[in-house]
């Protein structure tokens, strides 16, 4: 079985965003990933988060939808890099090209491109109950549109939030001195209906 959180330094990088090795831990903790699962990942980046979900689903697969062809690219270089096989690399801008995914147990968002509502309709309509969504949240615009639909949609979700802020301890000559990495909300949603 596969180690959960790859250090960073691990990943092909480029010019894409990434999600953080201790944001990534607790993102798979949140979306309680098994070895048998279907998982989606939005806004899929470099693919850190695709990778750590592939891992875990040894015997599923993930499908990674995103819209930057650099990250398309990247994200097929890390799948190689760690001898992920079960990764489907889908270039779109969700929600487009979601539609004909197959159910899913998991769905990870990382970036919705001001599309989070159909985003989260098409989510809605092929997440298995019991499955998990768990959105990383950089803004406040888009902590505040994933709690509105959540709590528009209360029938069918429960959701809990949580703010994270890490420091990392950096060398500053004789000193350590803490480094801030941009704060997030993490939004685990859980399909009850």
């Amino acid at each position: 079985m596969a180690f959960l959180g790859i250090p960073d330094e691990e990943f092909i990088r480029g010019k894409v965003p990434m999600t953080k090795q201790e944001i990534r831990v607790l993102t798979m903790v949140k979306a309680q990933i098994s070895k048998n699962d279907i998982v989606w990942d939005i806004g899929a980046g470099t693919g850190s988060l695709s990778i750590e979900a592939a891992r875990l689903a040894e015997n599923g697969h993930v499908y990674s939808i995103e819209r930057n062809p650099e990250g398309i690219g990247l994200i097929k270089k890390n799948a190689e890099k760690f001898g992920v096989s079960n990764l489907t690399v889908i270039e779109a801008e969700a929600p487009a090209g979601m539609e004909n995914m197959p159910d899913c147990d998991a769905v990870i968002i990382g970036g919705s491109g001001k599309q989070l509502d159909p985003i989260l309709d098409v989510i809605n309509a092929h997440l298995k109950v019991g499955g998990h969504i768990v959105l990383n949240c950089i803004t406040i615009q888009t902590l505040s549109s994933c709690l509105a639909y959540m709590r528009s949609h209360k029938e069918e979700f429960k959701y809990e939030a949580i703010q994270v802020q890490v420091n990392r301890l950096e060398a500053v000559g004789p000193y350590d001195m803490a480094k801030a990495i941009n704060p997030i909300y993490i939004v685990t949603c859980k399909k009850i209906k």
